[in-house]
């Protein structure tokens, strides 16, 4: 038998209710630049790996589409900096291009290469979803494929991956948009500001909703602020 939570429901309904999207909490104005962004994108992408490849070499691959997502989608999200584009994708068409030719079985070789590729990109802080998807591309892309061999990690993956993240750089600070995300070391970081009032999550959802879409949700970032509170009165404390 179920046992009711503290707010008087089934732990199943909370769950169930859980599946239930939540709306993004971002502008009308970044919703259009993002798509816009990831169609001219793409197609830029497309026609200059098309038009130095030429017909006869594989000059494209489907999982540059869930990049252009990240690029033009979440352009602030650490997945989605040009070194996470680049490097993410070329470590794990390599990791899957390598495997494919030491384990012959595709069904193991998957999952092989998604977890060399997972733990390089780890490794060498490049983390990019797309990437898990390009690694079995190397495996599962059949003959034209399999007939680069190596040759796969450069062209197309290298190629399309640097097409799209300088499309990507240029594009989202034409935006308006700060691309590559991070500061640099040299650059002014923004100074602790005292909050005199608690911020409520109906605050947090309406900052989150005047910009850019970010990567974690209200509850989330309500949550970081919290504990980042209590560290900051704990270091006061120990003074």
């Amino acid at each position: 038998m179920l046992k009711p939570s503290s707010a008087g429901q089934h732990p199943l309904r909370l769950f169930l209710a859980r599946l239930w999207p939540h709306p993004l909490a971002v502008s009308k104005k970044q919703v259009v630049i993002a798509s816009l962004g990831a169609g001219l994108g793409l197609v830029l992408t497309s026609l200059l790996s098309h038009w130095m490849l030429g017909e006869l070499n594989l000059w494209f691959v489907a999982p540059l589409g869930a990049s252009a997502v990240l690029l033009f989608g979440l352009p602030a999200s650490p997945l989605a900096q040009p070194w996470s584009v680049v490097g993410g994708n070329s470590l794990s068409a390599l990791a899957g291009v390598m495997i494919s030719r030491l384990i012959p079985d595709p069904a193991i070789a998957c999952g092989v290469a998604a977890c060399a590729a997972i733990l390089l990109m780890f490794w060498l802080r490049c983390l990019h979803p797309p990437g898990g998807a390009v690694a079995l591309t190397a495996i599962l892309g059949g003959p034209a494929v399999q007939h680069l061999g190596y040759h796969f990690v450069l062209t197309p993956i290298l190629l399309n991956s640097l097409i799209l993240a300088l499309v990507a750089l240029l594009f989202n600070n034409l935006a308006g948009r700060r691309y590559p995300h991070p500061l640099a070391p040299q650059e002014i970081k923004p100074e602790p500001v005292a909050m005199p009032v608690p911020v409520t999550r109906a605050d947090l959802q309406l900052a989150l909703q005047g910009g850019e879409l970010l990567d974690i949700d209200e509850d989330d970032l309500q949550a970081l602020l919290m504990r980042a509170e209590e560290i900051a009165q704990q270091r006061q404390f120990s003074r």
